[in-house]
């Protein structure tokens, strides 16, 4: 079984297509054909359903695909894992993100890691916790930072907390306030309209799971968008939302902490436990843990955000703040 086999096997397969798998490759449909058929007679099962032009994937087949992506991701990393230690003059990093991170966290730590290492590619993927850690788990991606715990326990990934944040609730400047005092409890959202994050969102299953915890159902006023529409629903005064702290105190709109121990979450690192990330993607991970643990250090994180237990000090400088986000949420 050679590479170039399985990489042309996940090409028909993608495509379902022979001639345009091919053309994919950068190979002449002949050559690719007898490869695809090469494999099968040395698995000793046909891989494609040929029926009248129209490809589809045999059981063997079905078996095979994620197999094959996998070991073509780890060559993939290997093959960069050698190119990256030439003082890390070029390469790439893969790392993904949820949404209000790739806002909060990630442009300040990228930015840093730029100056320092200039000639790295950065290639950043915005995503649910759980889509992330699929990418994660294909070798699709060499970091990711995630919302934890894991909703599923997954004994191949290696997960090291990083941030620990509260959530508040949002409500437009112009309106009443959700409540009378200071601060809320869950039960106060009872029967109040909620701006609802789109499914899949980490911060819909949450919310959700908070009101049911209470022992209600959340009612939405609207519900499906992504940060930004959530927040300009709620200046709109279409309802209240609960985001994390460190998306709110950037907006301008009415913020309220729930009472203790409040609602918050912990935001992770996550990476594949049986393949070390490449020495490019360690580099990131450490200029990520040494800016939190120096901005904590400065006093320059949001409120409501504090470095999670066990993360350090480290040499590297910070440079700046989470704090300046010119761009907004």
């Amino acid at each position: 079984m050679q590479l170039h086999q399985l990489a042309y096997f996940v090409a028909v397969a993608e495509t379902k297509h022979f001639t345009r798998a091919a053309t994919r490759v950068h190979v002449a449909q002949p050559s690719l054909s007898a490869q695809i058929r090469a494999l099968e007679t040395e698995l000793g099962s046909p891989l494609f359903n040929r029926a009248r032009g129209n490809i589809t994937l045999t059981p063997a087949g079905e078996a095979l695909l994620p197999l094959a992506r996998r070991i073509l991701a780890d060559t993939d990393t290997a093959r960069r894992e050698v190119q990256e230690l030439g003082d890390l003059r070029r390469g790439t990093v893969r790392i993904g993100a949820t949404p209000s991170l790739c806002t909060g966290v990630l442009p300040e730590v990228l930015r840093l890691f730029r100056q320092r290492y200039p000639g790295i590619q950065l290639l950043v993927e915005e995503g649910g916790s759980r889509d992330l850690v699929g990418e994660l788990a294909v070798g699709a991606l060499d970091l990711a930072l995630i919302i934890l715990p894991l909703q599923q326990n997954d004994p191949a990934l290696a997960t090291s907390p990083l941030l620990d944040e509260d959530l508040v609730v949002i409500s437009s400047p112009d309106g009443p306030p959700p409540v009378r005092g200071a601060r809320m409890a869950v039960d106060d959202l009872r029967d109040q309209p909620l701006v609802m994050f789109r499914r899949g969102y980490d911060l819909r299953e949450f919310t959700v799971g908070a009101c049911r915890t209470a022992g209600f159902e959340p009612t939405f006023a609207i519900e499906g968008g992504e940060m930004d529409a959530v927040c300009g629903f709620v200046m709109a005064g279409l309802g209240i939302a609960v985001i994390p702290s460190m998306v709110a105190f950037r907006q301008p709109l009415r913020t309220t902490p729930f009472h203790p121990p409040g609602l918050g979450r912990t935001i992770g690192l996550a990476h594949r436990r049986d393949v070390e990330p490449p020495r490019a993607a360690r580099e990131l991970r450490a200029t990520l843990v040494d800016f939190v643990a120096n901005a904590a250090a400065n006093d320059m994180l949001p409120p409501g955000v504090r470095p999670a237990p066990g993360v350090r000090r480290g040499a590297f400088p910070t440079g700046g703040s989470l704090l300046h986000n010119p761009h907004g949420a």
